[in-house]
């Protein structure tokens, strides 16, 4: 008897000694209130008032460590509906806390609050960020999410002296939602163009009504060397940027390390995040910090916002300060396709024993799909409209008004239909002059795959009406592997012969070229999530995975 209860004693012992450990591998809990409520900003010699939370233009930052969990308690004090969507958080078998409206969740409508758990993967380390996903409301509703390595474990490069977080948004003199509003009732008008882009909230000082107060400063000492996590939380737009006189190292992007690479300058998509090392080793003075737009459409279009916005690298010490400081000489023009093109594919997982790349090798399932600026027709307030739209093989997304997550879950019919199609429905000259006449459908159409399926698209950017441009896309609640890239028409003979399938860049947002393609590939392991098209606002194809809710 005495042997039993010191067998069971030890059991229980042991018990909770595992227990003990399990709740160290998970690491802290985090809890975070967002308030959201407009809030008045001056900016282009105008006051206007926005969506905000907690005051803050951007918003509040979530830092933690790997492996931590993080609570947020989203309280709507505005006037309308919103949700909050964690970009780039894994959210493992916990879409209904990702925010997307009317696919994994209903508005959080005003009066009311709604806590979302937020979950990383074990393997996210870097600079994710978060933002508004309800109409159009994450120009001014975002925010940065640090996610540090796990308590006693570093950096898989020498620790930095600091850091400094960048994040590059845009600025619209009116309200972009009641602009967009009043868009639909216009034939074949797109999104509105900003009137500027911001750094850290401000402009910086190459604009009207600028000055010292409106520029974003960052104070660094001569011999150290910073981290520097920039965030492209802009609307739609591709962010050239570049720092004078100083060299970027790539060593992260989305949320994951990367093979160091030294560059002049970055290209930043909306949606993405980039982590660089910054030494400062120049003279101490002052130097601009400047980014502006990559504009992939036609050059002779001159309706873009031109604005180049700017912040300022200080060295502290005692010096003179210049009576400007130095420009970035290095940051290409507004339409330098040749720098974006070079820019994409120097990227490298960095594919180390700690840090390994798992690229799917046995596809189950292939999807070509082609990316289009197309017309769309639909009904607007009794009348039909045409407008021009992104599409995915001829589909623009539907917005069905109800929960999609929550219909497939409960078996209601009617939301959506699972035909969404694997090619696009006409094959031509994809990057050429002459293209069919059809026209795009509007429908909420998905696409259903099995749990554990190894998964490869091939998204093919096109010259339809004459449109053709880059197009983001972000792929909700997962990394994938980019193993191909390249310009015109994919080659199903040739072009997957040269896929990186060893240490090809890891990511959760990347940008289709113009007139050019893209090859992804990722395991299906996270039932619930969807891949957007970021330009144009377009939520295209969704990807509910079965059988392991």
């Amino acid at each position: 008897m005495v042997g039993s209860k010191s067998f069971f004693l030890k059991v229980i012992v042991l018990a909770l000694l595992s227990r003990m450990l399990v709740f160290m591998v998970e690491g802290d809990t985090h809890y975070y209130d967002f308030v959201l409520k407009e809030t008045n900003f001056t900016r282009l010699c105008s006051t206007k008032s926005m969506m905000t939370v907690n005051d803050s233009f951007p918003g509040p930052v979530i830092r933690i460590h790997r492996g931590d969990k993080v609570y947020v308690n989203v309280h709507n004090e505005d006037d309308f509906g919103v949700t909050i969507h964690w970009h780039g958080v894994k959210q493992t078998r916990n879409s209904w806390s990702d925010g997307p409206d009317h696919i994994t969740q209903c508005k959080i409508e005003p009066g009311t609050n709604f806590t979302y758990e937020v979950i990383f993967g074990n393997d996210q380390e870097g600079t994710l960020w978060w933002h508004a996903h309800s109409d159009w409301t994450r120009a001014s509703v975002h925010g940065a999410i640090v996610v540090l390595p796990a308590e006693g474990t570093t950096y898989p490069y020498p620790e930095p002296d600091g850091e400094e977080l960048i994040i590059l948004g845009s600025w619209y003199v009116g309200d972009l939602n009641e602009m967009l509003e009043e868009d639909l009732s216009i034939p074949n008008v797109t999104t509105p163009s900003s009137d500027a882009y911001t750094i850290n909230g401000q402009l910086g000082d190459l604009v009207a009504c600028s000055g010292s107060e409106t520029i974003h400063r960052w104070s660094v000492d001569y011999g150290k060397t910073y981290l520097l996590r920039i965030v492209n939380a802009a609307v739609n737009s591709e962010l050239f940027f570049a720092i004078s006189q100083h060299n970027l190292s790539i060593v992260g992007t989305d949320g994951t390390y990367t093979k160091p690479t030294v560059t002049s300058y970055i290209m930043i998509d909306p949606g993405q995040t980039i982590d660089v090392l910054v030494t400062a080793n120049q003279s101490p003075s002052q130097y601009y910090m400047a980014a502006r737009q990559f504009v992939s459409y036609d050059p002779t279009v001159t309706d873009f916002d031109n604005m180049t916005a700017t912040a300022i690298l200080q060295y502290r010490g005692n010096y003179t300060p210049p009576d400007i400081p130095s420009f970035p000489t290095t940051l290409p023009s507004f339409h330098d396709l040749d720098s974006a093109l070079r820019f994409l594919p120097r990227l490298r997982s960095l594919a180390s024993p700690e840090h390994p790349v798992n690229v799917p090798i046995d596809i189950t399932t292939r999807m070509y799909i082609t990316i289009e600026m197309n017309v769309v027709n639909f009904t607007f307030e009794g009348s039909e409209i045409s407008h021009i739209a992104a599409s995915l093989n001829n589909i623009s997304f539907m917005d069905p008004g109800f929960d999609i997550l929550l219909a497939y879950y409960r078996h209601i019919k009617g939301v959506y239909t699972i035909d969404f199609p694997d090619y696009p429905p006409s094959s031509y000259n994809f990057t050429g002059d002459d293209w069919p006449s059809s026209i795009t459908k509007p429908a909420t159409k998905v696409k259903v795959l099995n749990y554990n399926e190894s998964v490869e698209i091939i998204f093919q950017g096109t010259n339809m009406l004459d449109e053709a441009e880059d197009h983001p896309l972000h792929l909700h609640g997962y990394t994938f592997y980019v193993v191909g890239m390249g310009r015109g028409n994919f080659n199903n003979e040739t072009d997957p012969k040269l896929y990186n399938l060893v240490d090809p860049p890891e990511r959760n947002t990347i940008v289709v070229p113009k007139n050019g393609w893209v090859a992804l590939r990722f395991r299906a392991n996270n039932p619930g999530m969807f891949l957007r098209d970021h330009f144009q606002g377009c939520k295209n194809v969704l990807f509910i995975l079965g059988s392991q809710f």
